[in-house]
């Protein structure tokens, strides 16, 4: 019986507490046009290919010996395949990579923290030798109807320094880079 008179006491306790923080709220309060949206719309002539944003190339096991002797290894071809590409958009593409720069080669890749090698960066250049240094906009690719595939190497290279005083030191690397396409 003590427990039912306990509940009803409470109850409207309760209805009180609660009316009386609705009342100590504050009313609605309404600006005019006080949030703005914007962006730019833009039609793209390619797509890149599904597994193609995020692109991984493996290196062959490499000697310091052969850098001390040749300085760079030879290009590893890479692509970036472009999937309905519409001409009547844009004819062309370039392609700009971006990345962490070594100090001893300027517009080279530096090694990713936690590589154990040192004394060496990664290099890109196209498929004819010509150098695409870091953050340079290469020159403009043709695109076709449908279809594209842009080529390009990588290659690594031992810092002179690294070279002259033979410190190259072996162990696994890693370099990133990120690639932005425009269509002029």
């Amino acid at each position: 019986m003590a427990y039912e008179l306990s509940a009803r006491g409470w109850l409207p306790m309760t209805v009180a507490l609660v009316l009386s923080l609705s009342l100590m709220m504050p009313g609605k309060i309404q600006a005019a046009d006080n949030l703005n949206f914007t962006g730019n719309l833009v039609a793209e002539a390619c797509t890149i290919r599904p597994g193609d944003e995020a692109l991984q190339l493996r290196f062959d096991d490499l000697s310091s010996h052969y850098l001390y002797v040749n300085t760079r290894t030879v290009g590893q071809a890479f692509s970036i395949h472009l999937v309905g590409c519409d001409i009547s958009i844009a004819d062309s593409v370039t392609t700009t990579f971006s990345g962490q720069e070594n100090t001893e080669l300027p517009g080279l890749l530096a090694l990713a923290s936690g590589s154990r090698a040192r004394g060496i960066a990664i290099g890109l250049e196209t498929l004819s030798d010509k150098l695409l240094p870091l953050n340079v906009i290469s020159e403009p690719q043709a695109l076709s109807i449908g279809d594209s595939v842009i080529g390009f190497k990588a290659y690594v290279r031992g810092e002179p320094k690294a070279i002259a005083q033979q410190t190259i030191r072996a162990g696994q690397y890693r370099a990133v880079s990120t690639f932005t396409l425009a269509y002029p």
